[in-house]
């Protein structure tokens, strides 16, 4: 019952959960191993990819858990969302593009997931690395490191389910260490 009231509205506890979370996602997105062993672009573009990438692998673990994980998946999707507006107008977007921008990302985003998790829930992991190369990593189509990143990911996924509802609910998210 603890947990139905502390995601029943928003108080400083559940915003202090969501942040935690978030920047937890944030963290292990910007491992240095995706961008200098795996080659991950260290771009804006590059760093969106892999940040959504791990935004989609905690929000199929929050999609199949408790009706307080998945709201709060839904809130740490909505922080998600307020950073990429932020980053955009801090790279020098101004007002007028920022709505057609975030449409074209969250489109981007939808669609990842989509894909991803079909893959994943297949245990695909060809359809996932094609799905890598094409999205992380465009410009290079022999991208031998997606194949690297999608073993990683199914590392990740095993992590993220060994985790118990209620840690998580609780802020307290852990990914595993990228390793090669």
């Amino acid at each position: 019952m603890f947990f139905l009231k502390l995601f029943s509205r928003k108080t400083k506890v559940n915003e202090a959960i969501v942040i935690r979370t978030y920047e937890t996602i944030v963290a292990a997105a910007r491992q240095p191993e995706y961008f200098s062993d795996w080659h991950v672009p260290d771009t804006a573009l590059g760093r969106f990819e892999s940040l959504s990438l791990h935004m989609i692998l905690f929000l199929r673990r929050a999609k199949a858990a408790s009706q307080p994980l998945r709201e709060l998946g839904q809130e740490v999707v909505e922080e998600f969302f307020k950073d990429v507006d932020h980053s955009l107008r801090e790279l020098g977007i101004g007002d007028a593009g920022v709505p057609k921008r975030m449409k074209k990302l969250a489109k981007m985003f939808y669609g990842r997931a989509e894909t991803y998790d079909r893959a994943i829930a297949n245990n695909d992991s060809l359809s996932l690395d094609e799905a890598l190369r094409r999205n992380i990593n465009p410009e290079n189509k022999a991208w031998d490191e997606a194949a690297l990143l999608s073993t990683h990911v199914f590392h990740v996924i095993d992590g993220l389910n060994a985790q118990s509802d209620e840690a998580l609910i609780m802020g307290n998210l852990s990914f595993p260490i990228a390793v090669l």
